[in-house]
């Protein structure tokens, strides 16, 4: 007996053992099918790959998280693990419809598909998975409407179907779901109004709404919990006023309901909202005046009620707003003096109350607000002169004064501004005088404006200092003498000049006409003394050229010497340079860089491996194996070692800034007046060439990567704005992979490393501007062209 049982139990653990787990054939064709990254290996359990997750005691699969894999292929078999709970398919290349068969997914509780390419209308037989918490359909190319079978999940918590094309009305039942907390709907085209019973019987915390067609009034209900954080309904069609119940929110931290047509008065209760840090309301029908309630919430960073019409003086309040980093009232009928309480703002880097009624002079003391970069006070009725202390201004990137009434002369204390580079516009005031010779030290400064003043005298020739300079506007003033000889005046049209009756040279019409006084002789004969001059210029000129031709025929002699050396690769006739300073930041690297080898590797043309605007850069092998990037920068001459401590601590600095997106230095070697800077080897090269050097057989980066990419840049440059540097040469060039193809932004040393007024590689040659760039070049096209 006892041996037949311990047969029996074999004979049953021999047959479990080979038994087919229950979800084997479904994973296994799932692997075929979607070759998801490391489920190749044949004898592994299911249970063990890549983003799944399974039942320790069924082997059921219960999680599958396959985001970011840039997957595509028919995913409809999923619909067959009938315990799955969690289902993440975001930010891959599925297109097609959504499987209908997904409402076979009784169990599943979380279902994220955003990110992809899936087409058509939304399955109505999504509204069979009751047990649904969250559903992420954001950011695929779904049209249609929102099925009314979804009115089922009302164990809704989350529902995201933002980025879409969906049309049609928002449901009334979604105000039913009692557990909603998020519902994001943003970028449709969805039209009707938003349902007055939305909030009522949930704790929304989060709605955004914005780029609809939606009109109506903003419900009350969205605030009767008191429970919201963050309101989002910009650019839509909304009217109405804005809820007095909105003070019900005390955690509501952001409110963006700009680009509507909103009317009324602000509510005083907004001061309730005493966690409020964002408040956008720009391009409404406001009216009344600005609530002094504002200054109750504390932590408000940015408070932009631009173009409505708000009348009255902007409240004394607004001083005690400690955290305020940006005020923007313009465009609006504000009257008054600016008050002076908002200079104890102390984080103020943004003041624009452009285009309003204001009066009264410039305070004294405008600049005591340390941060202050952008300050527009143009298109008011501000009187007096401009005060001496605006040079105390030094952090200002925009000065806008234009359109005012404002006398006196221009203070020569501009010219300490020095980091002014978007624009300086002093145009149709009362300004007389001459043109300060201080201007020409904004050598960042991309536009200048005094056009309709009375300013007298000449343009001084130390303007040719501001290297940066795209546009000017000297019009319509008193100005006299020749134009100097600069690229940014003769480029620019000659209206900029014009209205100057006594100015003359290019690019206006008018000669100076200094050489018609020497030919008043008799008979009109030439000067003798013109005739020395010419002559005597004449030999000076032929022997300068001269010397330069010889001198240019010696260099070029020599340079093709040294490429022939480099083609070859022939050390030997290229003396070994002598290494004046040279450090690699990490202690752990420091013993597998080799300095000699570093340098030896830019002497070979066959380890060049790019070459920009600002550097060019190598590949270096070193002794130990580790392969670096080393970067030889352009234009640096003999500042290299002139300010070579400075340049080291600054590479330093960058080398410590921790930012995954960034592709920080990590070592430097400087010989004779040659700078190298060093940086970890990136497999994957730049983005530029994985973009447009990839053969066509190979596989290119789909949308969702780019999307990852272009994402990853934006953070780096986030961070290297926080930090306080800005980048100069952003593009596809300057962006490197990693192993796992995530964005690093290089050349981040340029800013702060290049002189912009040595050598040939200009840092104007970017974009007409030192550390100004066009944001037109942070967009996607530029990053992926």
């Amino acid at each position: 007996m006892a041996t037949s049982l311990l047969i029996a139990f074999i004979i049953f653990f021999i047959a479990q053992a080979s038994a087919e787990l229950p979800d084997e054939p479904t994973m296994a064709a799932l692997k075929e099918e979607l070759s998801v990254p490391e489920w190749s290996s044949p004898n592994s359990n299911y249970c063990s790959w890549r983003g799944v997750t399974c039942n320790q005691s069924t082997q059921l699969v219960e999680k599958l998280e396959l985001s970011r894999l840039g997957l595509r292929g028919n995913i409809s078999l999923i619909s067959k693990l009938t315990s799955l709970q969690s289902l993440d398919l975001s930010s891959n290349s599925f297109h097609g419809s959504i499987p209908s068969s997904f409402g076979d997914l009784v169990e599943l509780v979380y279902l994220d598909l955003s990110m992809n390419k899936f087409e058509s209308s939304i399955p109505s037989s999504l509204g069979s998975i009751v047990s649904l918490k969250s559903l992420n359909l954001s950011n695929n190319l779904l049209t249609g409407q929102i099925p009314n079978s979804l009115k089922s999940l009302e164990k809704l918590e989350e529902l995201q179907i933002s980025g879409n094309s969906l049309g049609g009305y928002i449901p009334d039942w979604i105000g039913n779901f009692s557990e909603l907390r998020l519902f994001s709907a943003y970028e449709n085209r969805l039209s009707g109004g938003i349902p007055k019973n939305l909030g009522l019987f949930s704790k929304l915390r989060v709605l955004n709404l914005h780029s609809n067609n939606l009109n109506g009034v903003i419900p009350e209900s969205i605030f009767s919990s008191g429970e919201l954080e963050i309101l989002v309904l910009t650019v839509n069609g909304l009217n109405g006023r804005i809820p007095e119940s909105i003070g019900n929110c005390k955690w509501l931290s952001s409110v963006r309901i700009g680009n509507n047509r909103l009317v009324g008065r602000i509510p005083l209760s907004i001061g309730n909202a005493s966690s409020l840090t964002y408040f956008e309301a720009n391009d409404n029908l406001l009216s009344g005046e600005i609530p002094k309630e504002f200054a109750k919430c504390s932590n408000l960073t940015l408070l932009n009620l631009a173009s409505n019409l708000l009348a009255g003086v902007v409240p004394l309040e607004f001083g005690d707003l400690k955290n305020l980093q940006e005020l923007i009232l313009s465009n609006n009928s504000l009257t008054g003096d600016i008050p002076k309480s908002l200079l104890k703002c102390r984080n103020l880097s943004k003041l624009d109350m452009s285009n309003n009624k204001l009066i009264g002079s410039l305070p004294i003391n405008l600049c005591d607000t340390s941060r202050l970069q952008f300050l527009h006070l143009d298109r008011n009725a501000i009187t007096g002169e401009i005060p001496h202390e605006i040079g105390n201004c030094v952090r200002l990137l925009e000065l806008q004064l234009g359109s005012n009434l404002l006398s006196g002369t221009i203070p020569s204390e501009i010219g300490r501004i020095k980091n002014l580079q978007i624009a300086l516009n002093l145009s149709f005031n009362q300004l007389y005088g001459p043109l300060p010779e201080e201007l020409g030290k904004l050598d960042k400064l991309v536009s200048l404006d005094v056009s309709n003043n009375k300013l007298s005298g000449t343009i001084p020739m130390e303007l040719k200092g501001m290297l940066s300079l795209i546009e000017v506007n000297f019009s319509n003033n008193e100005l006299t003498g020749q134009i100097p000889i600069f690229g940014p005046f003769q480029n620019s049209p000659s209206s900029s000049f014009s209205g100057n009756r006594d100015l003359c040279g290019n690019p206006l019409n008018s000669s100076c006409g200094y050489l018609e006084n020497e030919y008043e002789v008799d008979n009109h004969k030439v000067s003798y003394k013109i005739v020395l001059v010419v002559v005597g210029s004449g030999l000076t000129v032929f022997t300068t050229v001269s010397v330069i031709v010889i001198l240019f025929m010696l260099r070029e002699k020599q340079e093709l010497s040294a490429k022939a050396a480099k083609a070859t690769g022939d050390s030997a006739s290229i003396p070994n340079p002598v290494i004046v300073a040279g450090n690699v930041f990490a202690d752990s690297m420091k013993q597998a860089v080799d300095f000699d080898s570093v340098v030896k590797a830019t002497y070979k043309d066959s380890n060049k491996l790019s070459n920009g605007t600002f550097s060019t850069v190598y590949k270096a092998i070193m002794p130990s194996g580790l392969v670096l990037y080393v970067k030889q920068l352009k234009s640096v001459d003999k500042t290299v070692v002139h300010y070579q401590n400075k340049m080291t601590r600054e590479l330093e600095r960058l080398g410590k800034l921790s930012h995954a997106n960034l592709m920080r230095p990590i070592g430097y070697v400087i010989y004779e007046d040659v700078a190298l800077l060093l940086h970890n080897h990136m497999p994957n090269g730049t983005l530029a060439q994985y973009l447009h050097e990839t053969p066509q057989d190979e596989y290119k980066p789909d949308w969702p990567m780019r999307l990852s990419i272009a994402i990853g840049v934006a953070e780096g440059l986030a961070f290297l704005h926080q930090v306080a540097t800005i980048h100069l040469d952003i593009s596809s060039s300057n962006i490197f992979l990693d192993s796992q193809f995530n964005a690093l932004i290089g050349e981040i040393e340029i800013s702060k490393l290049l002189d912009p007024s040595k050598g040939t590689a200009s840092i104007s040659a970017v974009a007409g501007s030192f550390g100004y760039i066009p944001p037109g070049k942070y967009s996607l096209h530029y990053v992926f062209g």
